[in-house]
């Protein structure tokens, strides 16, 4: 199973650090910084929203990165009445906006470094 917005390489338009990424609350712990109970993120977990990793005695450890996503989730949920399906279209779409804006960079980027080459 794949959750629906990759933990992909750190971007710049999330200004997102190394530190972001690292798994580190218990599963009780994001549930209370989340404002959910734990069953809701392991119903999350089942239906593929997130996938957080695994210690090594099989406990659920979150990062910030994963705190963001799933507060996301619940805003869009609880705020704003998006069923699960609607919150998988909006975060894949979310996903694909920013590899493009990322992809545009990069050929803008590369535009620039031909030009002053004279090509």
């Amino acid at each position: 199973m794949s959750s629906w917005l990759s933990c992909g390489p750190v971007n710049r338009l999330s200004n997102m650090t190394l530190d972001d990424i690292e798994p580190r609350y218990v599963i009780s712990i994001a549930a209370r910084m989340v404002g959910v109970p734990t069953h809701t993120l392991r119903y999350y977990e089942r239906v593929g929203i997130i996938e957080p990793p695994r210690s090594r005695g099989n406990i659920r450890l979150y990062s910030n990165r994963d705190i963001a996503l799933l507060r996301r989730v619940k805003t869009l949920m609880s705020d704003l009445g998006v069923n699960l399906a609607g919150i998988e279209v909006i975060l894949r779409m979310s996903q694909q906006l920013v590899e493009l804006q990322s992809r545009m960079e990069e050929l803008e980027s590369e535009m620039e470094r031909l030009r002053q080459a004279g090509l």
